[in-house]
């Protein structure tokens, strides 16, 4: 938060030399929205010029568009120059000030944990661990302790991780300090909930996922506002989709299907179809029917452009704009089977796009759809409005980067 601070900061002086305070502060703050959405605050994102270079330079030119609108509203417009002050301005001096603050500030030694449990039970999932944090943390040592072994072996680490529930009463007589459990640490670290973990802690996640809340007006209002603005806003390009369809491949430009929605009810979900007319008799992955794409469906399918009319479901309120993917039938009673808790993903509405989705590639197995789960599971138990529009801002950078799409 301090970096994002003092983005804010430079820029709204750097801008103030030139312009006026209220276009200082429009620019700083949409300069900072849009790094944000395209993740140039991730720390993996932190480490690399490069990247932070690529970042900017599409946060300050989407931060146009915003500006462009406004200046059609006004009379007093933003003159002219001010658009290449801020792309040099912020191109020449975030990459730099980011980069160089995180290579100060950044902790090179990594965080070390006593683990409280049998190694044989949690270190192949703990190394998991390691690895996708750049072994940011450690799992030094092993212990299924009594009050006095925990405390004398605690002085030498940083931090103590309940990883076995049933000795929680021992460490809370240990009275020790920097405590962390198990669940919560993926949880925040991971930002998902391994379906191992969720098997492991099963009373605790089977509660917390039954009684989360289903119904939001404060959701549903987005919903309907941000449909609304989308169809309008996409309308030219939804014409221009039909019109290609239908010159490349006649009709229906629109593909139904019916899709496993809340609470396991079938609804019909709509599409551009980018596919040639020809039926298929069982489910397929996208990744195994490439050969029938149209040649537009090549072009949108990337940037995820065939779903917009997934928007008319969201007004009807079959779906939400923020949820888990909508999956055909047949496959989602294929994870059913195969997978453990994946019906606790249909505990919400499913989603245009979602926590998965901007999270994780395509699945194109059930292993890779129970990796995905990981991430539905997550978004299910922590739902909140700002984790909707969090997923809002990163959707718009994961269609341009094309990631998560077929």
């Amino acid at each position: 938060m301090f970096l994002v601070f003092l983005n804010f900061v430079s820029l709204f002086l750097l801008y103030k030399l030139f312009e006026s305070t209220v276009y200082s502060i429009v620019f700083s703050l949409l300069a900072i929205l849009f790094l944000y959405t395209f993740r140039a605050y991730d720390l993996e994102n932190l480490e690399s010029y490069t990247e932070q270079l690529i970042r900017t330079l599409l946060s300050t030119a989407t931060s146009f568009v915003p500006i462009l609108i406004f200046n059609a509203l006004i009379d007093d417009h933003v003159p002219k120059h001010a658009f290449l002050l801020n792309l040099m301005i912020n191109t020449l001096v975030l990459p730099i000030l980011n980069v160089s603050f995180y290579r100060l500030t950044r902790k090179d030694k990594p965080i070390t944990y006593l683990v409280v449990g049998k190694r044989e039970d949690f270190e192949g999932f703990l190394q998991v661990i390691e690895k996708e944090t750049n072994h940011r943390y450690i799992f030094a040592e092993y212990v299924n302790p009594s009050v006095d072994l925990l405390s004398q072996k605690a002085k030498y680490y940083d931090a103590v991780l309940v990883a076995d529930q049933r000795l929680s009463d021992v460490v809370k007589k240990a009275s020790l300090k920097n405590i962390e459990y198990l669940p919560t640490f993926v949880e925040k670290v991971l930002q998902r909930i391994p379906v191992e973990i969720v098997q492991r802690y099963r009373e605790f996640y089977e509660l917390s996922l039954q009684t989360v809340k289903t119904r939001s007006p404060a959701k549903r209002v987005i919903d309907v506002v941000v449909s609304i603005v989308a169809l309008v806003l996409t309308s030219p390009i939804m014409l221009i989709i039909a019109l290609c369809i239908l010159i490349e491949d006649g009709r229906p430009i629109i593909f139904k299907q019916r899709r496993i929605g809340k609470d396991g009810k079938p609804f019909t979900v709509y599409k551009f179809r980018t596919m040639r007319n020809s039926q298929t008799s069982q489910a397929k992955y996208a990744t195994h029917e490439q050969d029938r794409i149209l040649k537009i469906g090549h072009i949108i399918r990337p940037y995820r452009l065939d779903e917009l009319p997934q928007f008319i479901n969201v007004l009807k309120g079959d779906m939400s704009v923020v949820g888990p993917r909508p999956e055909w039938i047949d496959l989602a009673n294929e994870y059913s089977q195969k997978i453990p808790y994946y019906d606790f993903r249909h505990i919400v509405k499913p989603g245009i796009t979602g926590w998965a989705q901007i999270k994780y590639k395509y699945s194109s197995s059930v292993e890779e759809a129970k990796e995905k789960l990981s991430y539905d599971l997550y978004y299910v138990k922590n739902r909140t409005i700002f984790l909707d529009l969090k997923i809002m801002l990163h959707t718009l950078e994961a269609i341009i980067f094309r990631r998560g799409a077929k």
